[in-house]
């Protein structure tokens, strides 16, 4: 039955961000920039962190898994939607959208993950020094990397699992760039109450949830380390403000889309762009530019390839 149902719409129509060409024209420049922005830093900085020996260590080792997710996340959507305003062609396949979403949660759930393991990574490297290496084990990084991707794949699945055999009989139109379930579920030809209730519940509350936990937990380092020695608290706030505002501008329109997922004014669409576009160069110029030992081995990885060239 939900076969005949939702094959009645085979494809949907992203209404993007504006339609004024103007608009159009300066987002479509906007994007493409900042998209070739995200891919050499988020790349520049995997690379660096695979191939310089100087940076393999826990914290660099969840940098480059940050970086990655992000590159990721970017090119989920903005590549699609700078085609669109591009060709005018804003359309997507009914599976293509399911993808999209799928996608979507498993790379938004392994990042929060990611956040809360590179809290924790701040967190003994602050407060228990001496056990660093111990508790920050090459095994332990790799269980928090792979816990990350499972319960994002977990959380997907579980996302998904009501939702994607809704029918879909009438309207067609997305009001926004990219496919996520509150637009999805707006769209079915059933009464979606339970499922919107759903969705919030799972993403919404975890969202808010993992946002309270870890500006929970930045406080905790301040204050352990306020009573330990008030001269290094400068110093923890300092390194802690980069992640403070990672988690801010990722976390914020999540809450925001999930929490209020049906507004009357489309802010939350504007509000993605913090996710896909902003986030994702922040994440690489906060992490490097303020960092000397990427700095320096980012040096030497040029050098090396510059030696490399005079020989060839």
């Amino acid at each position: 039955m939900y076969e005949a149902n939702y094959s009645e719409v085979s494809e949907f129509i992203l209404l993007g961000l504006s339609t004024c060409k103007p608009v159009q024209h300066f987002l479509l420049a906007f994007s493409a920039v900042f998209y070739v922005i995200i891919v050499l830093g988020n790349i520049l900085v995997v690379f660096t962190v695979t191939f310089d020996p100087h940076l393999h260590s826990p914290m660099y080792f969840l940098l480059g898994n940050l970086s990655f997710i992000d590159l990721c996340f970017s090119t989920l959507t903005v590549p699609n939607m700078i085609f669109d305003l591009y060709s005018g062609h804003n359309t997507i396949s009914f599976q293509g959208c399911v993808i999209q979403i799928f996608v979507l949660h498993v790379l938004g759930g392994s990042e929060m993950v990611l956040l809360i393991a590179m809290a924790l990574d701040r967190y003994v490297a602050i407060c228990k020094p001496l056990h660093y290496l111990i508790i920050m084990s090459p095994r332990m990084c790799i269980l928090l990397v792979s816990g990350a991707w499972v319960i994002g794949l977990i959380h997907s699945v579980a996302q998904l699992a009501f939702v994607v055999h809704l029918p879909f009989c009438g309207p067609n139109e997305i009001d926004s760039f990219y496919c996520d379930l509150p637009w999805f579920i707006k769209l079915a030809c059933a009464d979606t109450y339970r499922m919107e209730f759903m969705v919030t519940a799972n993403s919404g509350f975890i969202s808010t949830g993992t946002f309270i936990l870890l500006i929970i937990s930045y406080i905790f380092i301040l204050v352990t380390v306020w009573k330990h020695s008030s001269g290094g608290l400068s110093k923890a706030l300092s390194t802690l403000s980069a992640h403070i505002t990672v988690v801010v501008l990722f976390f914020g329109p999540c809450i925001f889309v999930y929490m209020w997922p049906f507004p009357t004014v489309p802010v939350d669409k504007f509000l993605a762009i913090l996710d896909f576009m902003i986030t994702p160069i922040l994440n690489p110029a906060i992490y490097t530019l303020r960092n000397k030992d990427m700095k320096m081995a980012m040096r030497r990885l040029s050098s090396q390839l510059l030696n490399l060239r005079k020989i060839s």
